[in-house]
């Protein structure tokens, strides 16, 4: 952290490097993340419902996703997650951006990775009309991942001021 803070890392190509690195598994995980969602589901809620409530109707029946396996997708999901979120919107911090933009980004980042998980469990235990919510907060956290990783991509391929130490 003493790199980005005092603005040693816009100098420091091997600094970059690993940052851009670390990028690129991000990119490759968000799109991981996009393939896995629509290998079990589409942005149609009636699909999020068949995936989380089942559907006995089926040739060979889907039964409903059991509580186990919801406690285990969130118990790694929630951790996971989080740490990929509070990693991206920490380096957000040093890119030269609004103030503004960069809280709204986080919030946005942070709330709907929460929604996404917590959605799942809305499906499945209080109503199927949370299948919208999940594929909205599918949606967004794609969308606010995308943005943070496109900050971050530009910004370690051609850094500028240090956004850290700028007077505000």
């Amino acid at each position: 952290m003493r790199f980005v803070i005092t603005g040693e890392w816009s100098r420091n190509s091997l600094l970059r490097l690993v940052l851009f690195m670390f990028l690129v598994y991000v990119a490759l995980f968000w799109a991981s993340s996009a393939m896995l969602y629509f290998s079990r589901m589409s942005l149609d809620p009636a699909s999020v419902v068949t995936y989380y409530l089942g559907d006995v109707g089926m040739e060979f029946g889907q039964p409903p996703r059991p509580y186990g396996s919801l406690v285990e997708t969130s118990h790694m999901h929630l951790f996971a997650m989080g740490m990929l979120v509070m990693v991206l919107t920490h380096l957000l911090l040093f890119v030269p951006i609004a103030p503004r933009w960069k809280g709204t980004l986080v919030l946005t980042a942070f709330l709907t990775t929460l929604a996404h998980e917590l959605s799942a469990w809305l499906v499945r235990f209080v109503h199927p009309a949370f299948a919208w919510l999940k594929v909205g907060a599918f949606l967004a956290m794609e969308t606010s991942l995308l943005l943070l990783i496109v900050l971050l991509f530009a910004y370690t391929v051609r850094p500028g001021r240090n956004a850290y130490k700028d007077e505000a």
